[in-house]
């Protein structure tokens, strides 16, 4: 009997410790999380903010939802840009007037769901107010412009957008506009790279201290932004191409730029910036359909055909189920960029509602699934830290520092 007792006294000793230490990588993920500032540079939760249905106050669920304020403290985010997205379309006055109306509705959601939930988040309009915010326990919300259709080829725009605390503007999306080419225009360059116009408009972002989003611009145009800019400039939400040969991702030699610019680019949780698609399964071409639609329609519907085409688009998605990537496979693309110039020069931006979603990390409650990969594969706590926005804030405080002077 005695021996016995001894034996279940072992097993016991050995399945607690085996429990503390399994308890200790848990516990220095979280604690990770709570000590750095946290930033997520892209998502598209303002879209939802239209929708009267939608309470960002309160959890939701995947896939309809992957953000909101409960969440975001679950995964323990500090900051997120809530990225104001307008469609491309045809550059007339009707509708540059149309996208501008539209930008300014999705900012003005942002405000007032920040206002009515004021005890969970705060509209944050400066580098340091990522720190001072979460002093409070609450989220930081930025505001970015997804597109700078809006701005026609009126340059005080630039200013009105900073006023109403625009903090980035994505160039362009995916067809040409009046300031740069895009990566996946059909028709191919308009401009060879940045127009006049796109010109103008970095110079005058570098001057208000606005960041320049170079995710979705072409090739060339990426490079006349990072010689042009004096400040850094930031990729919100693009991964690596040499991984993923999505057009919309950077290419080794655009990572070097980048770095040399002191610029970061922020991985995208989008399943075909993360992983190459197989172009074979029925998923790929039953998307595919959608996403023409999208693209050629989708701006032009009024508020009840878009929230259909999004109760398809999710349909769609769950009935196909295309096996997405992992966590594993995002953080090959940070430790590509990590090999190529160092960990100064990369972050998160996830895309989530407008895209984004891994089979592990599905929403914002979910990050800390990324930084415990980050620490199996022997990351350290600072290099974490960086990634989870400490590179960000630094080229966003470069950009502010510079335009004061």
């Amino acid at each position: 009997m005695a021996q016995l007792w001894h034996s279940v006294v072992l097993v016991y000793l050995f399945s607690t410790a085996f429990a503390l230490k399994a308890e200790e990588p848990e516990k220095q993920v979280m604690e990770i999380h709570q000590k750095a500032w946290t930033v997520d540079t892209h998502c598209d939760t303002p879209m939802a903010l239209l929708n009267q249905e939608f309470d960002i106050g309160k959890r939701n669920e995947p896939p309809k939802s992957r953000v909101d304020f409960v969440r975001m403290k679950e995964g323990g985010l500090d900051a997120i840009f809530f990225a104001a997205f307008t469609g491309q379309r045809e550059r007339t006055p009707e509708n540059t007037e149309a996208a501008w109306k539209k930008a300014h509705q999705m900012i003005d959601a942002t405000y007032e769901v920040c206002q009515k939930y004021g005890e969970l988040a705060e509209v944050a309009t400066s580098s340091a107010d990522a720190a001072r915010i979460e002093a409070t326990g609450k989220r930081a919300v930025y505001i970015g412009l997804e597109n700078g259709f809006p701005l026609g080829t009126d340059l005080s725009r630039v200013k009105a957008f900073y006023d109403r605390g625009v903090r980035y503007i994505t160039l362009c999306h995916s067809q040409n506009n009046d300031i740069c080419d895009s990566s996946t225009d059909r028709k191919g360059p308009e401009h060879n790279g940045l127009s006049p116009f796109g010109k103008k408009v970095v110079k005058e972002m570098n001057q208000r201290g606005m960041l320049i989003d170079v995710s979705h611009i072409s090739d060339k145009s990426f490079f006349d932004v990072v010689k042009l800019s004096k400040a850094p400039v930031i990729a919100s939400h693009s991964s690596v191409r040499a991984i993923a040969r999505h057009p919309r991702n950077l290419s080794d030699d655009m990572i070097r730029a980048l770095a040399e610019n002191g610029g970061v680019i922020q991985i995208c949780l989008l399943d075909d910036y993360v992983k190459d698609p197989d172009s074979t399964t029925v998923h790929f071409q039953k998307m595919k359909e959608l996403l023409e639609i999208y693209d050629t329609r989708f701006e032009s519907m009024n508020e009840e055909e878009k929230q259909a085409f999004r109760e398809l688009w999710w349909e769609t998605d769950r009935k196909y189920q295309k096996k997405l990537p992992t966590v594993k496979d995002l953080v090959d693309h940070i430790d590509h960029v990590k090999k190529l110039v160092g960990i100064d020069f990369v972050g998160i931006g996830s895309d989530f509602d407008g895209g984004g979603g891994l089979a592990d990390c599905q929403d914002v409650s979910q990050f800390p699934n990324i930084t415990r990969e980050m620490l199996q594969r022997g990351y350290t706590e600072e290099e974490i830290v960086k990634v989870w926005g400490g590179n960000f804030l630094r080229a966003f405080q470069k950009a502010e520092e510079l335009a004061a002077h």
